[in-house]
């Protein structure tokens, strides 16, 4: 009976950590290479070019990260190449407003795939900024993390 109660408590434990690793980051820089391993050693696999890209982290190993991006490319990422998610992407076509609400006034439309710099969110909005256009989105239908 104690060897079933230990398994599943070592299992949820396993569990629990590995969903803990998947987190969002952002590239700090526009130039990053992306590695089939964890190391300086392994091969360059192909290169980020978009500063701020988010990405979801789902594994790390030392001072390098898995990473996986909206297309599924993986790969492995330098830490010091990868600072806190601050941008999402937009997955459908998005309307910009000047305020958090359906009533404001529409600044823009937002094609899908835009990358967007996060400033802040509430209440299933987000305030945005892209190019030369700041405003509230929704929530809905966009990649990365809006914590």
């Amino acid at each position: 009976m104690y060897k079933i109660i230990y398994t599943l408590f070592c299992l949820t434990i396993l569990i629990s950590t590995s969903i803990a690793d998947e987190t969002y980051v952002s590239l700090k820089k526009s130039k990053v290479n992306v590695r089939y391993g964890p190391s300086f050693e392994s091969d360059i696999k192909y290169v980020y070019k978009k500063i701020n890209l988010p990405l979801k982290q789902i594994d790390k190993k030392e001072n390098f990260r898995r990473i996986i991006d909206l297309k599924n490319n993986s790969g492995w990422i330098h830490i010091s190449q990868l600072k806190k998610n601050n941008s999402v992407i937009a997955i459908q076509n998005k309307i910009l407003f000047k305020k958090p609400t359906n009533y404001s006034k529409p600044l823009a439309r937002l094609e899908k795939g835009r990358l967007l710099k996060v400033n802040e969110c509430k209440d299933g909005w987000c305030h945005i900024a892209t190019d030369n256009y700041a405003g509230w989105i929704k929530t809905n239908d966009i990649w990365g993390s809006i914590k």
